[in-house]
């Protein structure tokens, strides 16, 4: 199993880290335990060594199986990580009275890498307000924290703030070959070199929208190495970044597990060839966007509560990756909020204020007959 060394820390972990929201699940909707477990051990045992989990994946319920599955094995020889869900906390006491209750569940004594979960600009303020950083601090001078730093979920812009607040001992993001120009893209992966900070990356798989493509696709990989996964493509990409020293995958089935322990264990770098091949393989996913929309927002907000940005989105991603899933999730997450194109009444005032001239109505008339199969 590659691993990378964490410098400053003076610590190495796996390069494949186990994401622990997607474990395969009973018919109840409850984590198969026993499918689980069988996952989790054979990562283990093939020198995964970095766990990661968080408060609500699989409805509060990971972190407690992870606890479990944590007495099978030496304590010491792997690395924890778990996140501060900051939304639930509603004044400054709340952010240790959380942690206990996550030490409780994993029923350990310290957590290795503890993480501000999934921040935005709209955080910063309870970041602040509910003192974290200070009390965070204050957790790993009594040997209960490891490491601290977050996950991010916002622009660019809204990263830096976040890298510029604090001395954070490494940052997590997502990043894969489709992804360089989303949230904080690759130009976030280069500040966090620039300024010494470890790195650990999330979605390398895009969800594993890159796992599986049509035929067409699928060929300018397999015309390379046949023998070789789609996944691996991906995983391989962000490892040819050398200050990724994570890289998480939210395995769910023990074929994933095998595939990925097979790419870790005889790991090579990319060549001049390979990424000339995910140049065109990019390229051609980014040809079956149907709608050229930007996502510049000129459009919002709706007056009826459209996110019209996403709706177009989830045509152009369904027609990328023909993801059934994915789009099912969007589709209900923006149905929920009353966000979806089945609540446009056809104003048009969109239209005019869009620089890329979208009939913005009737797009959103072919996403609301397209994906109204899905809502639930």
């Amino acid at each position: 199993m590659r691993k990378r060394i964490f410098k400053k820390m003076g610590i190495e972990t796996s390069l494949l880290g186990f994401g622990c929201m997607r474990f395969p699940q009973t018919d109840d909707g409850k984590i198969d335990e026993d499918k689980s477990f069988e996952m989790l051990d054979l990562a283990i045992r093939n020198g995964v060594n970095y766990l990661d989990t968080a408060w609500p994946y699989h409805n509060n319920t990971s972190e407690e199986f992870v606890g479990r599955v944590l007495k099978k094995y030496d304590r010491e020889s792997l690395f924890i990580a778990t996140k501060l869900p900051l939304w639930e906390c509603k004044k400054t006491d709340d952010v240790e009275t959380i942690f206990n209750k996550q030490l409780k569940k994993l029923d350990i004594d310290y957590i290795d890498f503890y993480l501000i979960h999934a921040v935005s600009k709209d955080r910063i303020n309870d970041l602040k307000e509910y003192k974290v950083i200070e009390t965070l601090s204050k957790l790993r001078d009594e040997g209960k924290i490891k490491y601290i730093g977050f996950s991010f979920h916002d622009d660019l812009d809204a990263f830096k703030l976040w890298v510029d607040l604090w001395e954070w001992d490494f940052v997590q993001i997502q990043l894969n070959y489709m992804d360089i120009d989303h949230q904080q893209g690759i130009e976030g992966y280069h500040l966090l070199v620039e300024k010494g900070i470890p790195c650990i990356v999330m979605e390398p798989v895009k969800g594993g929208k890159l796992a599986s493509f049509r035929n067409n696709i699928e060929g300018l990989f397999k015309n390379v190495h046949p023998e070789r996964s789609i996944a691996s493509w991906a995983f391989r990409w962000v490892a040819s970044l050398e200050n990724v020293k994570v890289i998480l995958s939210g395995m769910s089935t023990l074929e994933q597990v095998k595939d990925n322990i097979d790419t870790f264990s005889n790991l090579e770098k990319m060549n001049e060839k390979e990424f000339e091949v995910i140049d065109t393989v990019s390229k051609t996913l980014n040809d079956l966007q149907l709608v050229s929309c930007t996502n510049c927002k000129y459009c919002m907000p709706c007056e009826f509560g459209v996110d019209i940005p996403r709706n177009l989105n989830l045509r152009n991603s369904y027609n990328m990756y023909n993801d059934e899933v994915g789009a099912s999730w969007m589709t209900n997450m923006l149905n929920k909020k009353e966000a979806f194109a089945n609540t446009c009444t056809n104003c048009s005032i969109c239209v005019d204020k869009c620089p890329q001239m979208i009939n913005i109505p009737r797009e959103l008339e072919i996403v609301n007959e397209k994906f109204k199969r899905f809502i639930k």
